[in-house]
């Protein structure tokens, strides 16, 4: 199954039907999770999503932030879909020991971060924070690009990350930094964000919070205030990320091995994987 990506391909290698594989598969699954005990303990877990059709549907996944393993997961991201994948993936007493849950600023995640895991710490994912940040420097662009001429085809000279800039991407954007654009000036406030040393005492983290928020403001960049108010009205749970340096990155990286799944066969076809 792993060489080929395909039942169909894998029942003609095996000599035998697409349905004795397909079989095969859920069983393998379901052996597993009847395997698995109810008294591990996850101190650190994120919620998640991933696309399983452009824009239209979604599963939520529910996973261990230091390992990476699957815990549940289940179609929806939305308040009922997280309602069971919550109870059904884990149990009350496991909920409990949870020490801290990372999620993105999605309502139904923060719900559940509230209603299950009442007792651990509530962090914000950085790099979704910073994915808010992107966004507002693009929309910074696009207005600035209709009076300047020479930001035109800059966008991914000020999205992607420098150490993977092309020379000629570095000369460019080496050519405008230091111009009076607010493109400029909002890529910096984005990046002052990236540039937070996470894993800081609860008072610091704060401290440098607010203290980049000030420094956003001065800017009076509009689309970059927005982004700054809607910081603020989760300021808890992003100061918690900068305090504990919780994140979701193994969780973004098990995006691709479900894409993997999603090319061998249905996953989560008519059932819950939760």
């Amino acid at each position: 199954m792993l060489a080929t990506k395909n039942q169909t391909k894998t029942a003609k290698l095996l000599g035998t039907t697409f349905d004795t594989v397909n079989s095969a598969m859920y069983r393998a699954v379901e052996r597993g999770l009847k395997r698995r005990s109810k008294n591990t303990l996850y101190k650190h877990i994120s919620i998640d999503e991933k696309s399983i059709k452009k824009g239209h549907e979604y599963i939520s996944i529910l996973s261990d932030e230091m390992t990476g393993v699957v815990i549940g997961a289940i179609k929806g991201r939305t308040k009922k879909s997280v309602d069971d994948l919550c109870t059904k993936s884990l149990t009350e007493k496991q909920r409990e020991k949870t020490e801290t849950i990372c999620t993105d600023m999605w309502n139904p995640f923060i719900y559940a971060a509230k209603e299950y895991f009442s007792q651990a710490k509530h962090c914000h994912d950085p790099f979704h924070i910073v994915s808010y940040l992107n966004k507002a420097v693009d929309k910074v662009r696009r207005r600035e690009v209709k009076q300047h001429e020479e930001l035109k085809h800059t966008k991914y000279i000020y999205l992607k990350d420098h150490m993977n800039l092309t020379d000629k991407q570095r000369l460019k954007f080496e050519s405008i930094k230091d111009a009076n654009y607010e493109v400029s000036k909002a890529w910096r406030i984005k990046e002052n964000f990236r540039d937070i040393q996470f894993r800081q005492s609860a008072e610091e983290a704060l401290s440098i919070y607010i203290q980049w928020m000030k420094d956003a403001k001065k800017s009076k960049i509009p689309e970059i205030i927005e982004v700054v108010e809607m910081f603020n009205r989760h300021l808890k749970g992003i100061v918690n990320a900068i305090e504990t340096g919780s994140n979701n990155a193994r969780a973004e990286r098990l995006n691709g091995s479900i894409q993997e799944l999603k090319t061998i066969g249905s996953f989560l076809a008519d059932t819950n994987y939760a």
